[in-house]
């Protein structure tokens, strides 16, 4: 009896080691970054963090930005860009470019995505701002725009200089962000692209320094880093089964193993939820020259993932108009169903008439007619 109580002891110490130990594995997970997260893509939602809001320096995971900016004017306009020697006179990794060369501004995202050019960030960056001040303006507007809070870029290509800095998770923002572009998610997800000069003309072919392409199943992107003040930076991306999950690290000395680790933890952790109001109805006031009314039907929805447990967290809000006037066609939107995670909106639905109303004609008394003549006298 003694013996038996004695093993059921040891199984209970057993098993609360294995406990501890997975709480532990989780919650510390052996990163071996300063700072790290892995949120989802389509909502922001983070499934792990450690230090994630501690600004530090970013490296060339900057030229996440100054590509994404490059490719939005590339798409409006892929302009030629003659090099010039400021451009290319600049310290660390470049695609190559001298002075004099000819290339379109996609080419220069190209050697940024790939091989990491700073040549090429700080190309554009003259390009389209006339300095790489006044480019630097734009990228923290631009920051700010998509919800990057605790983000000052200075340099287009990540040089340490002054207080150029960032976070984790502003940089998953930043990476889930850009690889909604479908030009950028395109080109950041090859392990090598042929760039063509316009002037020499000549081609030449571009090796991407992100190796998680190859070493992760699932791995669609996006960019690393290194400065000897930033240590090893990397932004990824990766994607199974219509998830999409972007991880982050600054200062890793093992950031391909982070990023491995980090995305096994997720992708085991996540749940699809759809948000489907197709089948919701409401009855709306409408002034068609009179009191009237019209039933709204909810017309769209959407899916998102979550870290197992958000999906419960999720606010739903209506957005209608206080009035509405006819006349209102059959299928008009006229409201919007918003759902909400953490105060922030990932998503929405529309409401739309069921019906026609036609705005009916009033008839005036002679009150309302003289009334009418007057005040068309005062017009003129």
């Amino acid at each position: 009896m003694e013996r038996f109580w004695i093993f059921k002891r040891l199984f209970i110490i057993l098993i609360i080691s294995v406990l501890l130990f997975e709480n532990s594995y989780v919650k510390g997970m052996d990163i071996s970054a300063k700072s790290a997260v892995l949120i989802c893509a389509d909502t922001g939602s983070i499934l792990w963090g450690k230090e994630e809001n501690k600004e530090r320096p970013m490296a060339s995971t900057t030229k996440i930005m100054t590509a994404l900016l490059t490719l939005e004017q590339a798409q409006a306009s892929d302009i030629d860009v003659e090099i010039t020697d400021e451009m290319v006179r600049v310290e660390g990794t470049s695609m190559g470019l001298m002075p004099g060369d000819i290339v379109k501004l996609e080419s220069l995202a190209k050697g940024m995505l790939l091989p990491s050019g700073n040549d090429a960030a700080n190309a554009a960056a003259i390009t389209l701002a006339g300095s790489k001040e006044n480019f630097a303006t734009v990228m923290n507007e631009k920051a700010k725009q998509i919800g990057m809070k605790n983000t000052k870029f200075v340099t287009p290509s990540g040089l340490d200089s002054g207080n150029h800095h960032s976070t984790a998770y502003d940089m998953a923002i930043l990476g889930a962000f850009a690889m909604e572009n479908e030009l950028f998610a395109n080109i950041a997800s090859k392990k090598n692209l042929k760039v063509s000069f316009v002037k020499p003309e000549k081609s030449i072919i571009l090796h991407n320094h992100n190796k998680l392409l190859k070493l992760y199943d699932g791995c669609i992107g996006i960019k690393t880093g290194f400065t000897k003040a930033a240590g090893r930076c990397l932004v990824s991306c990766a994607e199974k089964n219509g998830v999409r999950l972007v991880a982050v690290t600054l200062n890793a000395p093992s950031d391909w193993d982070d990023h491995i680790k980090l995305y096994n933890y997720g992708f085991q952790n996540t749940v699809n939820k759809v948000f489907d109001d197709r089948g919701f109805k409401i009855s709306l006031n409408v002034y068609n020259g009179e009191e009237s009314g019209v039933i709204g039907c909810g017309a769209t929805c959407f899916d998102r993932n979550f870290k197992i447990g958000d999906e419960a967290k999720v606010e739903r809000k209506m957005e209608i108009p206080e009035k509405i006037e006819a006349p209102i066609e059959r299928g008009q939107i006229i409201g919007k169903v918003v759902y909400y995670l953490n105060g922030k909106e990932i998503g929405e639905n529309n409401i739309i008439s069921e019906q026609d109303i036609n705005k009916k004609q009033v008839k005036k008394n002679m009150f309302n007619r003289i009334m009418d003549f007057i005040k068309n006298i005062f017009r003129k």
